[in-house]
Parts: C-alpha cells; structure tokens; sequence
C-alpha cells in the first residue's frame, strides 16, 4: 500500500441539484443505441430480489453513456454519482437534465477517463428520482409508489447495476468509480463481483457507513417526515400540490454543512450579514443565505421519499454484512485499487478511508491536503486526475 498527502488546487462553486421528480424525461422502454452520448437512456431490467426479502418486479434504469464499446468489451468504465446527483456526468444542463455535469474534470475527452478511449456508463441509482425505478415512478397499480416504495441497500442498487450490465452485453469493467454515496456502491461492486472488477477507485468514501453518517443522515430524514407536506411519503397526487419542500430543504442545509467545512465557512462568511439585511431584525447571515440557496436548488429538482431511502441505503451500507465483516469482505476486492481521502472531509474522514485501505490487497492510497471538506471530491485536483491516469495505465 502507498500513501501520499498532495495540496488542493482552488475550487470552483460547489453544485447542487425538488419536491418533484425531477424534469420531464422520454417514455420508458428498452435501451436506446441510436441516443447520442450524454442522452438519458432507459433499460428494463427485470424482476429484482431485494435484501429486505422484498421483491420489485418491472425495474428500469436509467442511465447515459459516453464512448464507444471495444469489440472484446474491455474498454468499460462505470461511474457511480453520490446521493443528490445522477447519470449526467459531463455536458450541460437541458431539457433532460436539471444541472450540468458534475464530474466532468476527470471524464471526458482527453480526461483521466478518456471517453475517446472508454465507453463509460453511469446509471442513476435504483430508488432515485432522474428516471431509474423509484419512489416516484409508477407502482404496478399504475399510481406513485410513494411511502410503498420499499427499502434498498447498496447490495440491492448494484443488482440492479449487474443486471444492466448484462443488458449491455459488459462482462467485466476496466474501471469502477464512484465518490461519496457513489464510492459506497463501487466498494459493493468490487467485494459482491470481483471478476467483473478489474479496477477500482473510491474517492472520499467508506466500505461501511460510521455512526457520524448514520446520525447525520437520521437528522435529515426526521427533517423531511416532520414536514406537514409529506404525508406519510404520499404527497404525489395531492390535489393542494403540497410537498415536503421545506423538510427537503432543512435536510439539505443539514447535509450541505457536513460537505464543508467550519474553516471553511469562516472564511468566506464569518458572521456577516446578507447583503443590507439587518440580522438585530429577522435579516440573515451570509451563511445562512449560502445554505438556503442550496437548500431552494435541491427541493426544486429532487424528490423528498428518493432522498429518504436513498439516506436510508448510506445508512446501511457494509460490505461485510453477512461476508464475516467488513475486513473478511475486502480481502475478497481483486481490483487494482486507488482510495484517496479529503484530509478535512468530516463526513468520510481520512481515518474511515484508510480503514479500508489496511484490507485490500492491491490499493494504492492517498489524502488530498484540502479545505473544502466532502465536496472536494468534486472540485479540480490535478493529482487525483494523474492518480486515475496511472491507475488505467496499469
């Protein structure tokens, strides 16, 4: 195992992304080819066992990809997003797509995953809310499953991941990438289907989830049940069109201030007030402000129940359940490996990554030395960028 400790490169603005299910996508049906790279597609996968011995019998993914499939089928990449995000990772926003591509740094043309070179998937994650079966796709009575929508793991959103790729026609991948909620699936990847891993880079993530995550995310789903608006998860076809906006919104300020950091804050807000807003008489900090802009952002394009069970799935993520525990079960990792931590990430600590690094057999594992918490991840570093350059080269 290597270690290193490299220093950040300035940040661009953090992305964010409503009590709805998002914006309009194409009627559902079978995988697409003819669709343009970066286009939402959809893929009816079939009948899915769940952990919880529950069973969804019609599931669709939705997903984009971007690059074309080597005949030997040894170009594909999967990329995984973290929990508010989706499968656009490069491109802009548009009709289909409520923000623009969140990754595009390292995936792209001439990126770190070279799109010219790989055929690289992203899938949104089974119970989201940009297309893939969820809370708020239609149940087999044709209505909403809302609050009926059961409970999924990560085990439960890489099935259903397997069976894409096997729709695909992809029977190993060169590379599994995810950071965040993203990093927790590719971990489950590489421990439930090590051949089909060939490498693995978890950026900013944990084979298990802390009691720190766990308690944050209780915190933000008691924030969107205590909503009036969310009805027990049954909010869809209301006739007042009333939604848990505001819970959404109080769990996003919850979270975003485990994405950043109390440093961090302090720099760029300390404890000025909004603009000529006069905080003596119901007037806002900066801070507060900053938070209430996410907070509007994500409840204008996320729904509340994908969020609740998406937090859920976090909450429960181990790859060592029932494998003998967590180190048992990343002995079983046969992927090329690269960890790599945010020195002040508070929500995915530098200690919890390194946790894993100590039980996989070929990992490569270093910090960045950076400010700007958890949403480093997604933020230009020059070295996380030629870390995943040598891993693909390897």
């Amino acid at each position: 195992m290597t270690a290193s400790t490299v220093p950040s490169t300035s940040a661009a603005p953090a992305r964010a992304r409503v009590h709805g299910s998002g914006p309009e996508v194409p009627a559902s049906g079978a995988w697409r080819p003819e669709h343009g790279p970066g286009h939402r597609r959809f893929a009816r996968v079939g009948a899915l066992e769940l952990e919880s011995g529950e069973r969804l019998d019609d599931v669709e993914l939705a997903f984009e990809t971007w690059g074309e499939l080597a005949p030997d089928g040894s170009n594909a990449v999967l990329v995984l997003h973290a929990l508010t995000g989706d499968s656009h990772v490069i491109g802009e926003a548009g009709p289909s797509h409520a923000t623009a591509g969140w990754w595009s740094d390292l995936v792209g043309p001439g990126r770190a995953v070279d799109t010219d070179r790989f055929f690289v998937v992203a899938p949104n994650a089974l119970g989201g809310c940009q297309g893939t079966t969820g809370p708020s796709t239609a149940a087999p009575d044709g209505r909403p499953w809302g609050a009926r929508f059961p409970r999924v793991t990560m085990r439960d959103q890489v099935s259903a991941e397997q069976l894409l790729a096997t729709q695909l026609g992809i029977e190993k991948w060169a590379l599994v990438i995810g950071g965040s909620m993203g990093g927790m699936r590719a971990f489950e990847w590489a421990v439930s289907a090590p051949e089909q891993v060939e490498r693995l880079a978890v950026i900013a993530s944990s084979a298990r989830a802390s009691a720190d995550q766990i308690a944050w995310n209780s915190a933000q789903i008691a924030a969107i049940r205590a909503d009036a608006g969310f009805h027990g998860g049954d909010y869809y076809d209301r006739s007042d069109g009333e939604g848990p906006d505001q819970g959404l919104g109080a769990a996003r300020r919850i979270a975003h201030i485990t994405y950043r950091t109390g440093a961090e804050f302090e720099e760029r807000f300390s404890n000025r007030s909004q603009g000529e807003e006069d905080v003596l008489d119901g007037g806002r900090h900066q801070v507060t402000s900053y938070l209430d802009h996410h907070a509007d952002k994500l409840a204008r394009r996320f729904d509340a129940n994908s969020y609740v069970r998406l937090a859920e799935s976090m909450s429960t993520h181990d790859v060592g359940r029932g494998r003998g525990g967590t180190a048992a079960a990343l002995h079983r990792v046969q992927a090329r490996t690269l960890l790599v931590a945010i020195s002040s990430d508070r929500l995915f600590p530098p200690d919890l990554v390194a946790e894993a690094a100590q039980e996989i057999p070929d990992v490569h594992h270093h910090v960045i030395d950076s400010p700007q918490g958890h949403d480093g991840f997604l933020l230009p570093h020059p070295s996380l960028r030629e870390w995943i350059g040598d891993l693909l080269e390897g």
